[in-house]
């Protein structure tokens, strides 16, 4: 990728929901460091800030001399947008996480607050070393452009502005390819695709396990490979089970020829015109 984040991350949506499954939380994501993950992606919003400290009690436990080899996003929530409480979130979910600096600190969604007083409070995390660099979450293309118009009129760089935007991006949510994904590659913006497996059925799909095993893949695999093959998406798959942590992080591996890809557009074609984007 031409920006830091790699090809493929952890996601960590509802982690944390029962003390009971701390432990065997905390080692799927040590599993999944040890295997070879360098993003791991979180938010305020899961499991009310509980997930951020399972996170962190990985990180933690993986030891704080690999820090600097980890990305880790965050994301703050619409609600907590203005300047001041955009601050006081960040201030919290670095306590949870255990953490000096948060990566990539995301805006969740779109909020009622401007959005000029949430890049006011990125920049001043920012200059404070409290995050490294800024984004947001489920932008459809006009909302993005809305959002990078007010850091242009803010006189904020491009190289130095919003870094990606993470959206709902799978085999079975292509909408993002009709106009946003060509948008962001013109900006050289990666984008984060959460769930890219959907919410499980693409490791099930009958013809898209067919494909798979064709080319000595599951379909999960396949699946994540599709999601990664321009190089410019980094795809974030939340899993707890060790197995199929290890097998999602080959997947990146693969490269998939025209074919191939000619092939699974067929079981999933691309969109003709403009849908509007997926949220889960």
């Amino acid at each position: 990728m031409t920006t830091q984040i790699p090809l493929i991350g952890l996601g960590t949506w509802n982690m944390g929901e029962r003390r009971a499954s701390f432990v065997s939380e905390v080692d799927a994501i040590l599993h999944a460091l040890r295997v070879g993950y360098r993003l791991i992606d979180t938010a305020e919003l899961y499991a009310d800030g509980a997930c951020e400290q399972v996170v962190g009690a990985a990180l933690k436990a993986f030891g704080r001399n690999m820090r600097d080899r980890i990305t880790v996003v965050s994301k703050v929530l619409p609600s907590n947008a203005s300047r001041k409480q955009t601050i006081t979130a960040c201030q919290r979910s670095l306590d949870r996480l255990g953490l000096e600096q948060i990566d990539v600190y995301l805006l969740h969604w779109h909020s009622r607050h401007p959005y000029a007083e949430t890049i006011e409070a990125f920049l001043t995390l920012q200059e404070s070393g409290l995050i490294k660099r800024w984004g947001v979450s489920n932008f459809d293309t006009d909302d993005l452009a809305q959002w990078l118009a007010v850091e242009k009129q803010m006189g904020i760089a491009p190289e130095k502005g919003c870094l990606t935007n993470q959206v709902y991006y799978s085999l079975m949510a292509r909408g993002p390819e009709f106009d946003l994904l060509p948008a962001m590659q013109q900006r050289d913006m990666p984008l984060m695709a959460y769930t890219p497996l959907g919410s499980g059925e693409l490791a099930s799909h009958p013809e898209l396990a067919a494909l798979a095993s064709s080319m000595g893949l599951t379909a999960a695999q396949l699946a994540l490979s599709w999601v990664v093959r321009s190089g410019r998406v980094c795809a974030i798959p939340k899993s707890v089970t060790l197995a199929r942590i290890t097998e999602n992080f080959a997947a990146v591996e693969r490269q998939l020829a025209a074919d191939e890809l000619a092939a699974m557009d067929r079981i999933f074609p691309p969109p003709r015109s403009k849908q509007p984007l997926a949220v889960i």
